[in-house]
């Protein structure tokens, strides 16, 4: 580094003391030389009017003498001549082979009256020549000053300026190599230190006293490594942090990157997978499962949140798999082990109906005897009041037991819907002349409107005018007072949504999002005395799922309530 800083340095004073030559050689020897020649020109005017004093007034010397003094004491080239040009003397030349003068310039100012001052080339030598001439009587004298003779005199400048720049250039060369040994130290310090940070040594830590620009960045980059040091402490303690919640977890978690390769996962994937997925390998080398690679990739594609349920990945084992984007691209799964609680549910199903099952026969059987001692004469009014209950109470069973089988064979897949084209009117007309009777008998009335009549859906019939039953009900038996439930059906984004709304007391919002729960019920002691066995909605609910479906409720205190249920619009509907 010292050497390249040496040359650089050195290029930058060698360019700065050409750049000073130069220009002294452009200003101080252009200015010395243009000042030389305008003194030796007034010299030469001076002596030149001396010589035409003397060529007037001595009249004791000849004019060839005459100019052969003066050019000698001028140190110049002395000429006489008439008016008419002609040469008369010359201190350098016979008079007699000069040609005529007449027309130099420097001559014709002089004939002319005037001081004539002209630059030329000898023309026996080829000099360059300085050319004054003034008027006398009689005619015109003239000086010729060789122009060489100036160089002469210009050379010492020319020496002191080479000897001053090579003096200079020498002290630089000293200075440049005083200077790069400093700033190159200082430089290395610097660089041995950012090598070092760069290492990934973050407690290196390079101290400056100097307040110039490179002790200015020294503390800078300083500063930022304590800064840097500190934060990635951060980082570390939240990434062991965050290391051990995820290897804590009994649910298995992996992350991906956008080229679909494994980035991490903690012990729970371990665990599952019998051997560590290879961090940087495609996940597909790991984990075959089609629908967990799909919810992964549609995850990081659309960036949203995607859920699925995969039976391979381990034989024998359900997992609910949620796959969501991350911020850099790629995606994070996380694997939920349903196993045992898909079991349990199963268990309880299967137990439900096999109860339910169970008791249809005894409950049948108390039925019956119980109709068949109140059809017989009984004298004594407490038995038959007896009778009565243990009657109504067998129905309230027998339906209960109903109920659980319907919700049973439904939840578990193994009731089996008659899909078809049905009309929305036709559904709607169908609830409504099973239920008009009966409305009438609570004082209600029944009537349909926003009917689609050019709407179809896909559906089971029966199971459809199983949901509107089981609303209706509900409507008649809570909502009596309104003296009216509307019956109706609209287009929606999913379909069709079909709706049983009454104007009873209504349902608090606190009760909205639990109403289809199984035997969840807003009035437990009204349920109880209407008969109610409180898997109305629960039955609606998983029929509706199982059309691919929604159900939902909206009710306000004293406005009523408004149950709603889509269906998918008719494949011919839609298109």
């Amino acid at each position: 580094m010292r050497s390249r800083i040496f040359v650089k340095l050195m290029f930058v004073f060698l360019l700065v003391i050409g750049v000073t030559a130069i220009t002294l050689h452009l200003t101080v020897h252009k200015v010395w030389e243009r000042t030389l020649r305008e003194q030796i020109e007034r010299n030469l005017k001076q002596k030149t009017l001396m010589f035409a004093y003397r060529v007037e007034a001595d009249r004791q010397h000849h004019l060839t003498d005459i100019a052969a003094q003066e050019g000698q004491a001028a140190g110049a080239r002395a000429t006489v001549i008439d008016p008419t040009g002609k040469v008369l003397a010359d201190s350098e030349a016979d008079p007699g082979t000069m040609e005529n003068q007449r027309h130099r310039k420097e001559f014709a100012s002089a004939l002319a009256g005037q001081l004539g001052v002209d630059e030329g080339s000898g023309q026996s030598l080829g000099v360059p020549f300085l050319y004054v001439a003034v008027p006398v009587s009689g005619g015109a004298v003239r000086l010729a000053y060789p122009l060489p003779e100036m160089e002469i005199t210009d050379r010492p400048l020319a020496v002191a300026l080479f000897w001053g720049s090579l003096t200079a250039f020498v002290f630089a060369m000293l200075v440049a190599a005083v200077a790069a040994q400093y700033v190159g130290r200082r430089l290395r310090r610097i660089v041995n230190f950012a090598e070092r940070v760069a290492g990934g040594d973050l407690t290196a830590r390079i101290a400056s006293t100097s307040g110039d620009e490179i002790g200015q960045v020294a503390s800078a980059l300083d500063k930022t490594t304590r800064g840097v040091e500190e934060s990635y402490a951060r980082v570390q303690n939240s990434q062991r942090e965050l290391e051990t919640l995820l290897n804590s977890m009994q649910d298995a978690v992996i992350a991906v990157d956008v080229a679909g390769r494994v980035q991490w996962a903690n012990r729970g994937m371990d665990r599952l997978l019998l051997r560590a997925p290879r961090l940087n390998a495609p996940l597909i080398d790991s984990v075959r499962d089609p629908d967990f690679l799909a919810a992964i990739q549609e995850a990081a594609r659309d960036q949203v949140v995607t859920s699925a349920r995969s039976n391979t990945i381990a034989s024998g084992r359900i997992f609910d798999v949620t796959a969501a984007p991350m911020p850099g691209g790629g995606a994070v799964a996380v694997l939920r082990d349903l196993t045992e609680t898909e079991r349990m549910e199963k268990s309880r199903r299967d137990f439900i109906a096999n109860v339910s099952h169970e008791l249809r026969t005894p409950l049948t059987s108390i039925q019956g005897y119980t109709e068949t001692l109140l059809d017989s004469p009984l004298e004594d009014n407490h038995v038959r009041d007896f009778l009565e209950i243990i009657r109504k109470n067998a129905t309230r069973m027998s339906r209960l037991t109903e109920d659980l089988l319907t919700l049973a064979r439904v939840e578990s897949g193994e009731h089996r819907f008659d899909i078809e084209r049905v009309s929305t009117e036709e559904l709607l007309q169908d609830a409504l002349e099973s239920f008009r009777e009966v409305a009438r008998s609570y004082g209600v009335e029944l009537v349909i409107e926003n009917a689609v009549p050019a709407g179809h859906v896909n559906a089971d019939r029966e199971a459809i005018h199983q949901i509107f039953s089981n609303l209706i009900e509900n409507a008649l038996k809570y909502a009596a007072s309104g003296k009216k439930v509307i019956l109706g059906a609209r287009a929606a984004a999913s379909g069709v949504e079909f709706y049983v709304r009454d104007f009873g007391p209504g349902i608090s919002s606190e009760h909205l999002h639990r109403l289809f729960e199984r035997f969840y019920r807003v009035d437990k002691a009204r349920s109880r005395e209407s008969g109610g066995t409180g898997l109305g909605l629960a039955i609606a609910k998983h029929i509706v799922l199982a059309h691919g479906g929604t159900i939902r409720a909206e009710s306000e205190l004293n406005h009523g309530s408004t149950f709603l249920f889509s269906l998918p619009a008719s494949d011919a509907d839609s298109a």
